[in-house]
């Protein structure tokens, strides 16, 4: 036993009852009674965790699904306390293996070096969920519905992962943290390299937080990436859009600061969706009304009031002239353009749909090689997309057609049938004058 004890010094005698029951050698027995004692701790570790998890995590739950409040009910989904249930084993482990493991001092060391990581990633773990359920519920809240919270939230993750590799680190190595974080130090710009576009995406998040630029589910449309669409989701490093044809845009986050971009929010939280179109009419169709012409509208009910108004005042402009009145150039006289634009514009103010508390209006533009656009410009009440086009639909047909009352032409691109009749023309007349020479 001396010679055991000055070769073993570290051997206790509680190793000495398998020699003393089954009269093994005490150094044999030295190697045997590591197993059986590691199984002992493998067992305590066992049974602490179902009896946490099976009695304490199980009555957790059970008391707030009886509550009325929605976040425990994320504590659950996220399994937060389930979790929790790993740190009691490592804990026990912790304070039984130097009493337990007496005669294996260095083992003992590793076990309480290994618990205690265990306990780390446990609580690295948890904190990420508990991240998770922060991100669902104020995503959820009014007041922080349309700000990029999971941009944040990843911030957050990083930066937990980040700590809880130096601690980790620390305990495997035996070195301070701190010692680590010199030489990070030198390691910053492999750093910047690495999580540039993370550390773009989270300047671009706060950016378009504090400016309020983009929120969730506003409609933006950015050419460069072809999106247009809804915005999804905004993240650390991307953001996700909707287009109208259901596909998904992936935008990086910091595209948002170096690119420019259409957000329509501003139209939504207006009054109406702006209708701006133009009608290309044929310049060669413009000419002065006659009486006529003037007798026709006043018929229509939109500008009879105008056209009343317009003779009193044409009629009262030109009676101060007495030579050269009937010519055209001296005297004052309506043109169908004119009338035609002042019925277009009182055709949007009486219609329902139309909201002319906004600017409503019907405007020429210069005239092109296609004609002179009358441009309609005004805002409908109904912002939705199909609905809006309905009732875009429905003005610009009536405009259309009703052109020709006004002895309007529509300009058009003319087409092969156009062609072969200006071919034609020639051959037509040829044969006429072939028929008279026969007769």
């Amino acid at each position: 036993m001396i010679v055991l004890a000055k070769k073993y010094p570290s051997i206790n005698i509680d190793s000495s009852w398998l020699t003393d029951f089954f009269n093994i050698d005490p150094r044999i027995a030295y190697y045997i009674n590591l197993p059986i004692l590691l199984f002992c701790l493998f067992l305590i570790g066992i049974v602490s965790w179902l009896i946490t998890k099976k009695l304490i995590v199980n009555a957790i739950h059970k008391l707030f699904l009886k509550t009325k409040m929605t976040w425990d009910d994320l504590l659950i989904e996220k399994k937060i306390f389930d979790k929790l249930a790993y740190i009691i084993p490592a804990v026990l482990v912790i304070f039984t293996v130097p009493s337990i493991l007496v005669e294996y001092p260095k083992l003992s060391s590793y076990i309480v070096t290994l618990a205690m990581i265990v306990i780390l990633l446990v609580i690295i773990w948890t904190i990420i969920a508990l991240l998770a359920v922060f991100d669902v519920i104020l995503s959820k809240s009014p007041i922080f519905k349309d700000k990029p919270i999971t941009s944040y939230i990843q911030v957050l993750n990083i930066v937990v992962y980040f700590v809880g590799g130096i601690l980790i680190l620390s305990l495997l190595l035996g070195k301070s943290p701190f010692y680590f974080l010199g030489a990070m130090g030198a390691m910053t710009a492999i750093l910047l390299l690495i999580f540039k576009d993370t550390i773009l995406g989270f300047v671009a998040s706060i950016q378009m937080s504090v400016y309020d630029m983009v929120r969730v589910g506003d409609w933006i449309a950015m050419p460069k990436y072809d999106a247009d669409g809804d915005v999804m989701s905004i993240n650390l490093s991307t953001v996700k859009v909707q287009n109208w044809d259901k596909t998904i845009t992936t935008i990086p986050t910091y595209a948002f600061i170096t690119d420019s971009f259409k957000n329509w929010r501003g139209m939504s939280n207006s009054g109406g969706r702006r209708i701006k179109r133009a009608i290309y009419l044929k310049v060669s169709s413009f000419c002065f009304c006659d009486n006529q012409m003037l007798e026709q509208f006043k018929q229509y009910t939109l500008i009879r009031d105008y056209i009343l108004q317009k003779e009193i005042e044409i009629k009262k402009s030109n009676s101060s002239l007495i030579d050269n009145e009937s010519n055209p150039v001296n005297i004052k006289s309506l043109t169908n353009i004119g009338v035609f634009r002042v019925y277009a514009e009182n055709y949007l103010l009486s219609n329902p749909k139309i909201n002319t508390e906004m600017t409503t209006m019907v405007r020429q533009l210069d005239p092109t090689s296609q004609g002179m656009p009358l441009e309609i410009y005004c805002f409908t009440y109904e912002k939705e997309w199909e609905k809006h086009e309905v009732i875009k639909s429905d003005i610009f047909d009536h405009l259309l057609t009703i052109t020709s009352q006004f002895q309007l032409e529509v300009f058009e691109e003319p087409t092969g049938r156009d062609f072969r009749n200006i071919g034609n023309v020639p051959t037509q007349k040829a044969s006429v004058a072939n028929l008279h020479s026969q007769s």
